[in-house]
């Protein structure tokens, strides 16, 4: 049987820690928590599960907390959570499994993160495979009978492990807060981040979010470095602070960068959204419908079902139409 260090950093999760830990602690062998500067009782209730607790200060950098915690660890494996997670009694069986029939050639074991769509979080899918199990040291093995090479990709094993996400809260804010301070600092966002930073601002950023973020978007737009999706990611967000500023030429070229492509659902979501403000019902309509059936998601998957049938309901309804 494989032994693992649980590795967390959290700051001010009182309110789901204790749920967390109590899901999973009996499963692991070592329990490492980093707190980042939390001033409620988190670390008293962590006190409960471990006594390696650890102090690192915040410098809006995760991986850097991570790999913080990473260090303190100790045994063959390291489990990584954040403390919204939960394991239920079943899912805590496929672990105990899993702890007792590891291949040792497995390096990374993924977990399906679920309901995701429930709380609002910045996903676009109720469940998606994640790396949450890592050996602690990889051993290099030299691999093919002639040519050989060391084998560089990890063994990575897809388990039937579900995690429920269940956040008490939203925490886009403060991504979005880390989001800016790396772009005022001059740094150039990954194709990643970059997908990530448009997504959240999608799903669940506020128009004053929006509106910090829209210089950085314009920027993208227009850098021959970035690539057609982020392009096109990027449109999308100067389309919706467009609309907030009410700046109907910024909307026209946007849109007009979607369609050289093949549209997406966000930008045709923006257009209805153009139009109802506008109280012109019958233009909404059609954009809410080509948002749901013509044109597919690239940042928010409600802007292609849920969102758009409701919307497409209601302009439908003020129109006198049914709408079904």
């Amino acid at each position: 049987m494989i032994e693992i260090s649980l590795c967390m950093i959290v700051k001010n999760e009182e309110r789901a820690l204790d749920r967390c830990l109590a899901s999973i602690a009996d499963l692991m062998d070592e329990i490492i928590i980093v707190d980042t500067g939390s001033t409620d009782r988190t670390k008293e209730i962590a006190r409960n599960y471990t006594d390696k607790i650890y102090d690192f200060e915040w410098i809006d950098d995760f991986s850097a907390a991570r790999n913080f915690a990473f260090s303190k660890a100790t045994k063959e494996y390291i489990y990584s959570a954040d403390a919204d997670e939960v394991l239920d009694e079943e899912n805590r069986r496929k672990f105990r499994l899993l702890k007792e029939a590891m291949l040792p050639e497995v390096e990374i074991v993924q977990m399906r993160y679920c309901n995701q769509l429930s709380y609002g979080t910045a996903y676009n899918y109720d469940a998606e495979y994640r790396p949450k199990l890592f050996k602690k040291q990889r051993e290099f093995v030299w691999i093919e009978p002639v040519h050989e090479t060391v084998r560089l990709d990890p063994v990575v094993y897809d388990s039937d492990i579900d995690i429920r996400h269940m956040p008490e809260e939203l925490h886009s804010g403060r991504d979005f807060r880390v989001f800016q301070k790396h772009i005022r600092e001059g740094m150039r966002l990954s194709q990643r981040l970059h997908h990530m930073y448009a997504m959240e601002l999608s799903i669940s950023g506020t128009d004053e979010d929006v509106l910090e973020a829209e210089e950085f978007f314009t920027a993208s737009v227009s850098d021959p470095t970035r690539s057609v999706d982020e392009v096109r990611e990027a449109a999308c967000i100067v389309t919706r602070a467009a609309r907030i500023r009410g700046d109907s030429h910024t909307i026209l070229k946007m849109c007009l960068k979607d369609l050289l492509a093949e549209g997406s659902s966000e930008m045709c979501f923006e257009l209805g959204e153009y139009f109802y403000g506008k109280e012109d019902y019958e233009e909404a309509a059609l954009w809410y419908y080509n948002a749901m059936h013509e044109t597919k998601s690239i940042l928010n998957i409600h802007t292609s079902t849920d969102w758009a049938e409701q919307k497409y309901k209601i302009v439908c309804a003020a129109n006198g139409e049914d709408g079904g």
